[in-house]
């Protein structure tokens, strides 16, 4: 879930002003972290996971170009994405219509293009207003991209999961080079500052409240399956994290098993997911209340994917 003004737009328009202020680099071979699926995440605030899918209906439309680059500090070549001819047109459009809003700054009304410099970007204008269109000093929300700042739900959820890894690292009191490479590994996925990452090692390390690593382990099985899929980047964290951590296959099997029946849901899921449950008390949904749904997914963001994957699992426990 996201805050402030930048909660009232959906994660495909702020995906677009996005890739308006950050374009790709013409005939080079590099492009910048922030064009990759990490970097989107945490300017967008919506967790790694469901960019591919925002990413690809964006292509789909005609509104994103994807090609590989060499990314700065990356392995191998990556997928970047930039806006196509259409997509710098509607993001055109889009910024045009927000930069007429209304916004109060230190209790004077005025438009919200009077703020912006040509310098800035728009979403980290946007993340200093509330969502009744008060302007503050400080940003409302921060990208973990970001060394500082209240991240969304969203990215404090990712923030938990590497500061509990922090913690079982540190329980010898050190964090060995294997560890390191590990943890690494799932920060670079999460598209998270040096900056922040050390200080959730610093306080995982003060805290010294040492979760197992099977308790880790379900954590991250029940996060990758809350869209009942576990990509391709996921499963390679997955097998690291297995093999260093000496959870076996059978382990594993049995700890999916779990997650499965319990996927951990961010907070718009999990909000429509108990508003699904209510209508769905009777065994049946009527007419008023499948509006009154899609009203609802659309102001949570809820894709109609996820509306059906939920209705699924709600259908087999009414069984």
């Amino acid at each position: 879930m996201v805050d402030g003004f930048l909660g009232t737009l959906t994660t495909e328009q702020r995906t677009l002003l996005h890739l308006s202020d950050n374009k790709l680099p013409k005939n080079q071979w590099e492009a910048p972290a922030s064009l990759t699926q990490a970097g989107i995440s945490a300017a967008v605030h919506v967790q790694r996971k469901h960019v591919p899918r925002t990413l690809k209906r964006l292509e789909n439309n005609g509104h994103v170009d994807v090609t590989n680059r060499h990314v700065p500090g990356a392995k191998q070549r990556r997928k970047v994405y930039s806006l196509t001819t259409l997509g710098r047109e509607v993001s055109a459009e889009l910024r045009k219509q927000i930069l007429v809003l209304d916004i109060t700054k230190n209790e004077e009304v005025m438009k919200l293009s009077v703020l912006i410099k040509p310098s800035d970007k728009i979403l980290e204008l946007l993340s200093h207003i509330d969502e009744k269109m008060v302007y503050h000093n400080s940003a409302v929300i921060s990208p973990v991209s970001n060394p500082e700042g209240e991240a969304s739900l969203d990215a404090q959820a990712g923030e938990q999961l590497v500061k509990r890894m922090f913690a079982r690292a540190w329980e010898d009191g050190k964090i060995t080079k294997d560890e390191q490479q590990l943890i690494s590994e799932v920060v670079q996925f999460l598209g998270m500052h040096p900056e922040r990452v050390m200080r959730l090692s610093e306080q995982a390390r003060k805290e010294q409240n040492i979760p197992p690593p099977e308790e880790i382990y379900l954590d991250m099985l029940r996060q990758a399956l809350v869209d009942d899929s576990i990509i391709e980047e996921e499963l390679v964290l997955l097998d690291t994290f297995r093999v260093a951590f000496g959870i076996d296959t059978q382990t594993h099997e049995r700890l999916l098993m779990e997650a499965q029946k319990e996927p951990v849901y961010p907070q718009n899921i999990q909000t429509y997911h108990d508003t699904l449950i209510t209508a769905m008390d009777d065994g049946i949904i009527t007419e008023d209340e499948s509006a009154m749904l899609a009203t609802l997914r659309k102001s949570l963001d809820v894709s109609d994917g996820e509306h059906a994957s939920l209705l699924a699992k709600i259908r087999d426990t009414l069984k």
